[in-house]
Formats: structure tokens, C-alpha cells, sequence
């Protein structure tokens, strides 16, 4: 790789910056405390160039228990640490939680800088050494090489740098996400260039001139400038110390903590859900609900540990947890955290994060944990299908699924076409990329089946169930494309046959009984009978002596097979007569080009009762069309 991030760590006063400096000529301890106490208490930044060409951005951090929390913030982003440790004093307690650190962290390869040799004498030195082989026994450092060196003489630099640059050689390539993330390690303001942000480029790009997001608070601004390395850039990639000069951005408006990305990308989240590691070093079990400090990125915060699959958790086990925090963090599948206890402050565990936008769930849920389980086995199909089935029916936008799947778009575009095939997942909006789980659509094809069906059974007499009705049963979905699709499909398999605003199911027909076929031809002899003249529908139920519901159904009928016209009220027309008027009507007006209400009535020789529902139903139909107080073919017919 040709950009290694390496960092420090190790106990205080172990010689971390001096060792920066014998090594690339920068003082990385900055501030006037530093320089009067001799200590290190905020992250360090320098760069060093190896004789083959690779860039090494380093991260030097605080050795001081009271500033471990700098030093968690320095460990995110970092390839390669180098574990200092002074030959006068060997392994000391900071000695020890740097490497529970850098483990939880996921940090696998480094290597151990045996400092202050010009100190010590042989038989020294060699217990030193006795020390680190049993320190570094069972972690990732085991087989790692110890270099003897003296920043003081610069005995052993070049050893170091030769044995820096093998390690750099063998690391094998990066995995990134396609999101440009920059977590802030600090925030200064510059004469003549205003606010300065400075972090590890964890993954992504960025270019001079793009929009970025300050999250969680959302703000916008625009890149001014890039320095990797102190050399000013059009662009930096994953894997940089990067600097990044702002455009109208306030200093006091971005805090360590903070994370930069593409506007409108990353999600906040007041609960993650990640896989646990408790130390072997705690004292004593942690309880289902633990408050804790959560580090992530460079950020920290308070917040609660919950236990999803046990009641207790012992020293050395692993568990898969919720974390319920004060403030809300930017996440992303795989990311690494860790975790130390509230108080006393003491680093307890760490791990991956599994889902970054978690939710509240039962204790001991067996579909949850199963789910979460398998997303430590990294299965990208299985990832998505997962996250998928949490969300329903609102399902999840592509760019949603590159932040809960922590791949490629390359890869997560391929892995979704693959499972569109299959139809194990369904696009329900091209233009926004959303989708949803197919076992959750095929689930809700039955529920809506289960819907028309239901109302067949109980309007047997009605051509279909109304559109508008059955998404009343499903208020829950606002989106009516999700209804677009569900139905086309539906009509694919040949399960519903849809008609104007009507769906049924294809093998429904209506029948009747037979008194039911006695009412509806005597209904449709009144209407006959009536003309242009008919009785209100409460008047021919009376006379015929109905219930309400079965008259209305069978009138419901007539309407569907088109022999009755509603206009409006209660008033409903034979629909022969209605064709004689309209073809009437059509007539006349052709011939005079308008007709006014009183001149319809003439024509038609029925009362006003009648001639208003009429003509405005001509208006409704797009036959006719008012112009003041007459009416006027329109252009169509």
C-alpha cells in the first residue's frame, strides 16, 4: 500500500515522541502544557517517507492513564501501531491496556520499539527483552520483531525503519467503503485560511471544490484546500492524514468527535447494535444494563450497554450487545469501537459494530440474535436480506444498505442484482433505489389476498373490491407506488385482474341467488320503465319491499354491468334512456353549438327535479362544459 497510517503507543514517558522525532524531525507535542510538563495530552502528527516509496502518516498518542480517551481517538484509522517500551522500566500498565486497545481495535500488524537503550546495560536490556516475549505472548505482536534503539544516539533508526518498512510491504490491501469518512481529530483556525480539520481518512474521497457534511449536526460547507503530508492536493484518498481547509465554516462549529462526509449520507443513530468483547482483566461479570463510555472514531460517549442474548457476562466472553447512547453517532457495519466503564474510568471491552442503526428489541429475541450472528459471518447476501427484513415495508434506499453493509457500491450493486434475480429482494422505487425483502413482500401479497378476498365473500354481489378501500386497510404504507407494483405483479401471476378503480381476485364472479335474480330484474324493469323520469332508489325499495344492503348490492350490479347510471343524490337513470338523451343532446348541439338549462328542459320535457342531475352529469362525463349559463360540446366529443 502506498499510504500506511502508523501510531505510537505505549506507557508514559516511554519515549513515543522522541522516537517521532529521532525518526522525521517533528515536534509533535504542540501545546506550552506538553512542552512544561515533558508529556504528551493531545494526539501527535507526523509523516515519514521509507526508502521504497511508501507514505507513513503517523499518529503519535498520549501514554498518561488520564488521557486514554486521546489515545482511543488517535487508534481509529491506524495499520501498523508500534508498541514503545522503555528498556529502564519494561511493560507498565499503560503498556498493557494500549495493547487491549489496539486488539479490540482490530489492529493486526506492528511491531516493538525497545527504547531508551543508551540507559541501560546488557543484563538490563536482556530482561527487558525476557519482559516483552512474555507480554507479547497470545497477541498479534507474538512473532512481531523488538528493536532496540535510542532516540538520544539514534542507535537502531535504521533497523527500525528497515524492519517498519518489511511489516508495510506484507499488509495486505484495505477494505473500504465507497463513503468518504473523515473522523476529526482536531480543529484549528489559520491567518489567511480560516478553519483547519484535520483526521484519518478512513475511507472514500474527497476533492477541493465538493460539498461536505459535518455530522451529527449537518452542517454544509465547501472544500477550500487538501494538505496530505503537509503537500497541498486536488484530492485525498482512504488511508491519508488529511487537512482540509474549509469555506465560511465557523471553527467553533466542528468538535473533535465530528465526522465529515458526502451531504446526505451517513445516518445518526442513538443505538448500535455490535458484536462484544469483554476483557479477561475485569474483575467481575457486566450486567444486562451497564453505563458506559462508548468510543467510536474519535468521539465519545456516555451511554448504556444491554445484553441481547444473556442475563450476565463474565470476564474473557464475548456477547452480542446494544449500546444506547446520550448522543447520537455516525456509524458503519464493521466499524471498530471501545469501550471503558463510567467510574472508575477503565478500558473493559470492544468489537465490531453489527448494525449501526439499530432499534429497541426484545430481551433474548431469538430471530434477532440468529440475525446478528450471521452478520459477524460477513455474507453480504445475507447482510442484506437481514436489514432488510427489519425495515418492512419502508426497506431500505441503496444508499442506506452502503451504510448497514459497509460494502462497495461496485460489490453492493452486484450483490443486489443477484438477489433481484432470485427475487428474493424487490425494488419498489427505481428513481430513490429503495427495496424491501422479498419474503416480506410475498408475506404481504397474502395479507392483501386475504383482503380482497374477505370482501368477495362479503359483497358477493359487488364486480370488485375499490382500490382506495383496500389501501385504507394498509394506511401504514404511504408510498402508492408500493401498491403499483404489488398490484402489476399480482396481475403477472394472474392472482387479481384490476379494472379501473376495482381489483378482484381472477376467479371471482358474482353470483346470484335466486331471489336476488328476482330483485334485479325488477329493479332494472322500474328503471326501464321510468325513462328520464325515475324514482329516488329509497322509493323503489319501499315499493318492493327490500332490505337496504341487498338492494344496494344487486343495484351495485346493475351500475357494474352498466345498465343503471348514477348522477347524483339518490337518483340513479335507465341507461338506454341515458344514451337516447346523449345522443340527443349531441345532436342539438351540433347544430345550435350551445343550450341552456331551460331550453334542456324543453328538449328533454321532464321537470327541474331531474334536468339539473342530468346536466351536470354531462358536465361530469366530459360531454358538455359550461361556458357562463350555457353548455358547449366539448372539442373531444
Amino acid at each position: 500500500m502506498e499510504n500506511i497510517i502508523l501510531g505510537t503507543a505505549g506507557h508514559i514517558d516511554h519515549g513515543k515522541t522522541s522516537l517521532v522525532k529521532a525518526l522525521t524531525g517533528i515536534e509533535t507535542d504542540r501545546l506550552k502544557e506538553e512542552k512544561q510538563r515533558g508529556i504528551t495530552i493531545e494526539l501527535g502528527f507526523a509523516f515519514l517517507d521509507l526508502p521504497g516509496g511508501t507514505h507513513i502518516g503517523i499518529v503519535d498518542m498520549p501514554g498518561h492513564e488520564k488521557f486514554v480517551k486521546n489515545m482511543v481517538a488517535g487508534s481509529s484509522g491506524i495499520d501498523v501501531v508500534t508498541m514503545v517500551i522503555a528498556a529502564d522500566e519494561g511493560v507498565m500498565p499503560q503498556t498493557r491496556e494500549h495493547m487491549e486497545i489496539c486488539h479490540l481495535m482490530g489492529i493486526e500488524h506492528g511491531l516493538i520499539a525497545l527504547t531508551k537503550t543508551d540507559l541501560v546495560d546488557e543484563d538490563l536490556l536482556e530482561l527487558a527483552l525476557e519482559d516483552i516475549h512474555d507480554f507479547v505472548d497470545g497477541t498479534f505482536l507474538e512473532d512481531q520483531p523488538v528493536i532496540p534503539v535510542s532516540s538520544a544516539t539514534g542507535q537502531g533508526l535504521d533497523d527500525f525503519v528497515a524492519a517498519l518498512e518489511k511489516i508495510c510491504r506484507q499488509l495486505p490491501e484495505r477494505r473500504f467503503s465507497s463513503i468518504f469518512r473523515l473522523p476529526v481529530d482536531r480543529v484549528f483556525s489559520m491567518k489567511g485560511f480560516g478553519t483547519v480539520i484535520t483526521g484519518t481518512l478512513t475511507s472514500g474521497q474527497i476533492r477541493v471544490g465538493e460539498d461536505i457534511m459535518v455530522y451529527p449536526k449537518r452542517i454544509v460547507s465547501k472544500v477550500r484546500g487538501i494538505q496530505v503530508h503537509s503537500s497541498s492536493m486536488n484530492e485525498a484518498g482512504p488511508g491519508t492524514r488529511t487537512a482540509i481547509n474549509f469555506q465560511g465554516l465557523d471553527k467553533e462549529s466542528v468538535d473533535r468527535g465530528d465526522i465529515l462526509s458526502t451531504p446526505d449520507t451517513l445516518i445518526e443513530s442513538y443505538m448500535v447494535d455490535a458484536g462484544f468483547h469483554y476483557l479477561k482483566s475485569n474483575a467481575k461479570p457486566a450486567k444486562v444494563r451497564t453505563r458506559v463510555r462508548f468510543h467510536s472514531g474519535t468521539s465519545e460517549i456516555l451511554g448504556y450497554m444491554v445484553l441481547l442474548d444473556r442475563d450476565e457476562l463474565l470476564p474473557g466472553e464475548d456477547a452480542l450487545v446494544q449500546f444506547r447512547l446520550e448522543s447520537p453517532v455516525c456509524c458503519i457495519k464493521d466499524d471498530r469501537y471501545v469501550i471503558r466503564s463510567y467510574s472508575p474510568v477503565k478500558t473493559i471491552g470492544g468489537g465490531a459494530i453489527l448494525n449501526p442503526v439499530a432499534r429497541k428489541y426484545r430481551h433474548m429475541d431469538a430471530a434477532v440474535i440468529q440475525g446478528l450472528t450471521g452478520l459477524a459471518a460477513d455474507d453480504p447476501e445475507q447482510t442484506i436480506l437481514f436489514f432488510l427484513s427489519l425495515n418492512g415495508y419502508k426497506g431500505l434506499s441503496f444508499n442506506d444498505l452502503r451504510v448497514m453493509t459497509n460494502l462497495s457500491d461496485k460489490k453492493l450493486s452486484t450483490t443486489l442484482q443477484k438477489l433481484l434475480a432470485q427475487q428474493a429482494v424487490i425494488q419498489t422505487d427505481k428513481e430513490k433505489q429503495t427495496f424491501v425483502s422479498g419474503a416480506f413482500f410475498d408475506d404481504f401479497k397474502k395479507k392483501v389476498l386475504e383482503k380482497i378476498q374477505h370482501y368477495h365473500t362479503a359483497n358477493p354481489l359487488k364486480e370488485g373490491m375499490p382500490t382506495q378501500e383496500l389501501k385504507s386497510k394498509f394506511r401504514y404504507i404511504k408510498d402508492p407506488r408500493f401498491f403499483n407494483i404489488l398490484f402489476s405483479r399480482l396481475e403477472k401471476e394472474n392472482a387479481v385482474i384490476q379494472d379501473k378503480n376495482l381489483v378482484k381476485l381472477t376467479d371471482f364472479k358474482v353470483a346470484l341467488q335466486v331471489d336476488q335474480h328476482q330483485i334485479k330484474e325488477d329493479i332494472l324493469r322500474i328503471y326501464r320503465s321510468a325513462g328520464l323520469t325515475p324514482p329516488f332508489f329509497r322509493t323503489v325499495c319501499l315499493d318492493l319491499d327490500l332490505d337496504k344492503k341487498t338492494a344496494m348490492d344487486v343495484l351495485q350490479m346493475l351500475i357494474d354491468e352498466k345498465q343503471i347510471i348514477k348522477t347524483k343524490d339518490d337518483l340513479y337513470f335507465d341507461a338506454q334512456a341515458m344514451a337516447r338523451l346523449e345522443a340527443e343532446l349531441v345532436t342539438f348541439l351540433k347544430n345550435n353549438e350551445s343550450i341552456t338549462t331551460p331550453e334542456f328542459k324543453d328538449m328533454t320535457g321532464i321537470s327541474r327535479k331531474f334536468v339539473i342531475p342530468l346536466i351536470e352529469y354531462f358536465d361530469a362525463i366530459h360531454l358538455t362544459i359550461r361556458v357562463g349559463d350555457t353548455r358547449q360540446l366539448r372539442r373531444k366529443s
